[in-house]
């Protein structure tokens, strides 16, 4: 269970069906280290029923607003070529009872594959 980009531990769950036509496959994982998402084969992973999001960061909430969360998170190194699915997943996030700007806020991505901070920024202008 590997990140095919930096080799960090990754957590893989299944996409819920809502959520699908914004993820890599219908079983993702998430990069503990740089917080790519990646079809969960391709990772070496098996979704864990419920998903453990917390061993990415503690500032994930459970159910589907972390999966949510978890998606928005591995299209954010791209968020101009994303921005419709991001605005989508930030939105079931809210429906399912989180604060996507709350959790962006709190989450620690020193080694992410983008500038969270910038990323933020950005977001809180969109959105």
């Amino acid at each position: 269970m590997a990140c095919p980009h930096c080799d960090a531990t990754v957590v893989a769950f299944a996409v819920p069906p809502a959520l699908r036509e914004h993820a890599p496959a219908d079983a993702t994982a998430i990069c503990t280290r740089c917080l790519r998402t990646v079809a969960a084969d391709e990772a070496g992973a098996t979704p864990g029923s419920p998903p453990d999001l917390s061993a990415v960061d503690s500032s994930f909430p459970g159910g589907e607003a972390g999966i949510a969360l978890a998606l928005v998170c591995g299209q954010l190194e791209s968020l101009a070529l994303n921005r419709a699915s991001v605005e989508a997943l930030v939105e079931h996030a809210e429906r399912e009872g989180a604060d996507p700007l709350a959790f962006l806020d709190r989450l620690d991505a020193s080694a992410a594959a983008f500038d969270l901070d910038r990323r933020r920024s950005t977001l809180l202008d969109i959105l």
